[in-house]
């Protein structure tokens, strides 16, 4: 079902045609744009709350500035749809999200009007001030560089340090605060209530009302625009110097706050903001959900990426079954872990800025003192927990496996190297569907594996992850423990069973066979149970193995396994360099064994969105796959016409 979009948005088909608009037309123009992302999201699904938040913003922004020459940069991307609508892909936009369609996120690939491809936060003002600085340094004076940054993408340290260099740059860069107390989940920590202090100070917005009253008159005043704007961020800095401004004492231009509703004002800000030269910061505050009652009244977190639902009523839809259904393996984790806790009084929880989308908020509900949301700040999220390793407490730390590249460094250099005992739990394991390659978790088991002093696992079901967080929890020497598992659903409806130790580095006879071994770590393992349940109807008995641990590795059953078969296929939802696959071709070569090894997992490139499934088929690891390379490397006598 295509969306008719209204009659002034179907008349804008690049930027350009945003130019000539009246203010009538622009605030019609907010309105239509408001609609057709409503009618697309309710019908189609994608993020939500956050594009609704920032219409007016990006209907000026392109008004205003002449991209794709001038750089619009947009921070996480959630807040970009009415960009992509207007910028050329209003027509394909209900293709958003959908595989081989257009991406959920700004993608350079994708439109010259994206800048900048994005999917983490906090990344944009650091790429806007590159550009920038680029612009300076090739004598380029007129072209404008914007970074649009959420309050909540502002907590990342990136961001601090990208506005700590803009401070002394000397570079035309325009930094736009998007504020709307809210990332996914609301906004924590000082920041946030610094940016509430502002706001609602009466002293600053009676003196901001003074500054656009002048700025308003720079076309008049005979003066530039530089020397008038100097004189009044003077006055400012008299009036309130015992009220100090975060951005100011960061030599940032601050202006604001302003109202991010009202288009026709913005209008008016950026052109006059246009004309100051020199880094600047303007502070707009916004409504995520704006202009839809359920989202805007409702619960913002769930209204985030709410899914299908109908536009009149605000009903969410859920699907519906006859049987009872796994559950997702983030709220096995987010249950678990608070039944551990109440047994375990050393036991703390850690998420940077994802409490709700990792299920760390059950924790952070019934023990509101063991449980923290750190902001999103994955660095700080994984030092800070080494920290408290310190003083012999068991924390874990739960950061999506993409995410968790962003504390790398904070990973060898805070936690192996000290051999503190810090368990990593990594959400959103292998393909993370729709958020596409900046959200899939491919290469955690290989820059894991590498690093000493870490273990490194995957359960195959729920009852697997909660044995693995139950033996990571138990005293042991002092190595990190990093557990992964992928985002959706698991296999077991009845899966609160009661806990058992697993042995560090054991895996698991799942079937024995004749013909060939199959070995799979983690939830990826069910394919192959499926195949090989499949292929037993047929006389093909296949051997599977779960190796639970990508390191350590299981050596006495590899031993046994190699010494039995000649053919053997590993399988993982996690890149084939590096991975579990590779792990176990390097057994073969220490110990010098002799058999054909296939790996099977995400290849050598980069792979866009889609349902998970249909990423599985696309890189040649889902069921009919692993079927079909089994009877590839069987003799010709056994294999199905």
């Amino acid at each position: 079902m295509l969306i008719t979009p209204g009659k002034l948005l179907a008349k804008i088909n690049s930027p350009q045609d945003l130019k000539s608009l009246d203010q009538a037309q622009l605030v019609q123009l907010c309105d239509e744009l408001r609609h057709f992302i409503v009618d697309n999201v309710s019908v189609y699904g994608g993020h939500f709350g956050a594009s609704l938040g920032v219409v007016e913003l990006t209907v000026a922004l392109h008004h205003v500035f002449n991209a794709p020459y001038d750089q619009l940069v947009w921070d996480v991307g959630h807040q970009a749809y009415g960009h992509k609508i207007l910028t050329g892909r209003r027509d394909v936009f209900h293709t958003n999200r959908v595989y081989k369609g257009i991406s959920g996120f700004p993608k350079r690939k994708e439109s010259e009007y994206d800048t900048f491809g994005v999917g983490h936060s906090s990344t944009s003002v650091s790429a806007a001030l590159g550009m920038a600085m680029a612009s300076k340094y090739m004598g380029i004076q007129d072209k404008q560089h914007v970074a649009i940054i959420g309050d909540g993408a502002l907590t990342g340290g990136m961001a601090f340090e990208a506005l700590n260099h803009a401070g002394v740059s000397d570079t035309n860069l325009l930094v736009i605060l998007n504020d709307n107390c809210m990332s996914i989940d609301p906004n924590v920590g000082a920041l946030k209530d610094y940016l509430t202090d502002i706001t609602t100070s009466k002293t600053y917005n009676r003196l901001k009302d003074d500054v656009w009253n002048l700025l308003g008159k720079l076309s008049t005043v005979g003066k530039s625009a530089q020397e008038v704007a100097s004189k009044i961020e003077n006055g400012i800095k008299s009036v309130l110097l015992s009220q100090s401004n975060l951005f100011e004492s960061l030599n940032l231009r601050y202006f604001g706050p302003v109202d991010g509703h009202d288009v026709n004002h913005i209008v008016h800000v950026l052109n006059d903001l246009k004309n100051i030269k020199g880094p600047k910061l303007l502070h707009c505050i916004t409504v995520k959900g704006k202009g839809y009652a359920p989202a805007e009244k409702g619960n913002a977190t769930t209204w985030h990426a709410p899914g299908t639902f109908d536009k009149i009523t605000g009903e969410i839809h859920k699907k519906s079954y006859e049987k009872p259904q796994a559950p997702k393996y983030q709220d096995v984790f987010g249950h678990t872990l608070v039944e551990l806790a109440k047994a375990n009084d050393k036991i703390m929880g850690i998420t940077p800025a994802m409490p709700s989308g990792s299920s760390m908020n059950i924790m952070m509900k019934e023990m509101p003192h063991r449980a923290f949301d750190v902001g999103i700040a994955e660095q700080h999220a994984v030092t800070f927990s080494a920290g408290l390793a310190t003083q012999g407490l068991v924390p874990f730390c739960n950061i999506y496996s993409s995410f968790m590249q962003r504390a790398y460094d904070q990973v060898v250099h805070d936690v192996c190297i000290q051999n503190l005992p810090v368990n990593f739990c990594l959400d959103r394991a292998g393909y993370a569907g729709a958020d596409g390659p900046t959200h899939h978790g491919a290469y955690d088991i290989a820059y894991f594996r590498c690093i000493p002093n870490m273990v490194v696992a995957a359960p195959m079901n729920e009852q697997e992850l909660r044995n693995l967080m139950y033996t990571a929890q138990l005293p042991r020497k002092g190595e990190a423990f990093s557990i992964r598992y992928p985002r959706g659903q698991g296999v077991m409806p009845n899966w609160k069973t009661p806990f058992e130790a697993i042995k560090i580095g054991t895996g698991r006879v799942i079937r024995e066979g004749e013909d060939l071994a199959i070995l799979t770590l983690g939830h990826i393992g069910n394919y192959a149970v499926e195949v090989c349940d499949k292929l037993a109807m047929q006389g093909i008995h296949i051997g599977h193995f779960d190796l639970r641990f990508a390191k350590p590795l299981d050596e006495d059953m590899l031993h046994e396994i190699f010494r039995r078969y000649t053919k053997i296929m590993t399988v993982e939802d996690g890149c084939v360099q590096g991975g579990v696959g590779s792990a176990v071709l390097e057994f073969m070569a220490d110990h010098q064994y002799n058999a054909e090894v296939k790996r099977l997992g995400i290849p050598d490139r980069i792979i866009e969105h889609g349902e998970q499934l249909e990423l599985h088929r696309e890189t040649g690891f889902d069921p009919d796959a692993i079927e079909q390379t089994v009877l590839l490397m069987l003799e010709p006598s056994k294999q199905l016409v």
